[in-house]
This record gives C-alpha cells, sequence and structure tokens, in this order.
C-alpha cells in the first residue's frame, strides 16, 4: 500500500539556477528511484493512454516538435526526445512559459531512477511570496501517482481520487509536509531561512486552502 508520506519524504529535491538566453532562470528538481524497469517508467512517463492514469487526461501529437496538452493544466512543444532515457518540453500554462527536463537512469535491472528539472523566469517578487513550492508542491503530488501507478498491488492515489484525497486530512498532511521539504532545500541554496519559511507557509496555505500560521 503507497504510504503518501513515506512517498513524499522518498523524492529527492533541489534548487538552482540557470543562465538562458532571456536571462537568469530558477530550477527546481525532484528524484526518486522506482521499482520499474527502465523500458516500463519510460512507457508510463510517454505513453498517452497511461499519463491520465497517473497525472493528467492528455492530447496532442507526442513525438518530437508536437504539441501537447493536459487537460485544465499546461501545454506546450516537445522540443527534444531520447528514448527511452530524455525528453525536454516547453510548459506554457497562465500566458507563461518554463521548461522541464526529464531523464531516466537505469539503477540496475528492475529499479530506474526518475529526475525531472522545471526551469522558469520567476521575478524576485513572485519567488519571495511562493518560493520552488509553488510548483514543487504541484509535482510532488504528481510524483506520489506515478508511485501510485507503478505499484505491484495497484494501490495509492489514483487522478479519480484526487480531488477528495486533497481535501482529506492524509492529503492536506502532505502538502504541507512537501512544502516544508521544499522550504528546506530552498535554504539550503542560500536563501534566507526566515524568508524561505515565510514563503512555504504561503505555499501550503495556497495548496491546502488554510489560513497562514
Amino acid at each position: 500500500m503507497i504510504d503518501a508520506i513515506e512517498q513524499i519524504n522518498a523524492v529527492q529535491r533541489q534548487v538552482g539556477s540557470r543562465t538562458l538566453e532571456a536571462g537568469e532562470a530558477r530550477v527546481s528538481t525532484l528524484s526518486q528511484t522506482y521499482q520499474a524497469t527502465l523500458d516500463d517508467l519510460w512507457d508510463a512517463c510517454t505513453n498517452p493512454e497511461r499519463i491520465p492514469r497517473w497525472f493528467l487526461p492528455i492530447t496532442g501529437d507526442l513525438r518530437l516538435h508536437g504539441r501537447y496538452q493536459l487537460q485544465g493544466n499546461a501545454g506546450g512543444t516537445i522540443e527534444s526526445c531520447d528514448p527511452p532515457h530524455a525528453f525536454t518540453a516547453t510548459w506554457e500554462f497562465g500566458g507563461e512559459v518554463s521548461w522541464i527536463e526529464v531523464r531516466l537512469t537505469p539503477v540496475d535491472a528492475e529499479r530506474t531512477r526518475f529526475e525531472l528539472d522545471h526551469i522558469a523566469h520567476v521575478d524576485q517578487d513572485r519567488w519571495a511570496q511562493f518560493g520552488p513550492g509553488a510548483v514543487g508542491v504541484g509535482w510532488d503530488l504528481g510524483l506520489l501517482g506515478l508511485a501510485s501507478h507503478l505499484a505491484a498491488d495497484g494501490s495509492g492515489v489514483t487522478p479519480e481520487q484526487s480531488a477528495e484525497w486533497s481535501a482529506s486530512d492524509e492529503g492536506r498532511r502532505t502538502m504541507e509536509l512537501s512544502s516544508h521539504l521544499w522550504c528546506e532545500a530552498s535554504i539550503a541554496a542560500g536563501t534566507d531561512a526566515d524568508e524561505a519559511k515565510a514563503a512555504a507557509e504561503r505555499t501550503t496555505a495556497f495548496y491546502t486552502g488554510t489560513p497562514e500560521a
């Protein structure tokens, strides 16, 4: 049985930066090793029939230079593809463009490491307001869905259950923990501790719908 809190703790997080042509960008990185073969994990992340089972319904042309659209969320263009190891794509939402990079690395015959970079130009005011948790908590929930999908017994949180689960005590605790761990990653990257904690409180309030402390 997938334990959501255990799953959140299994993810490694890192906050950094990258210089792009348009200027300095923030990079939020998540990584986790799954009990899955390289080919199976690649299929779970790229097959339009499997993606809705753990993430969101998706339409479009999931090939190099093709356009995709996640229902009610981001869309974009697949910019590079190296099956079964890596792909990159734009992440277009709310009139803004950021980028995702996904890398899969075999650990052994039955385990594969998943790593995702979300790269975005974020102005200082917005970063100070919410920090990396603004996107990080959402990706943590996505990885929870992926872990649930890959579980041998089929247990865990499915997309159909996500709304009800998010409103549950377990869901709120999971999002609070995710926000806290992104706060720790931000501090490790050099953010002032008080500023990082204040941003995490606002992020937690946003995701859980509860007032800030």
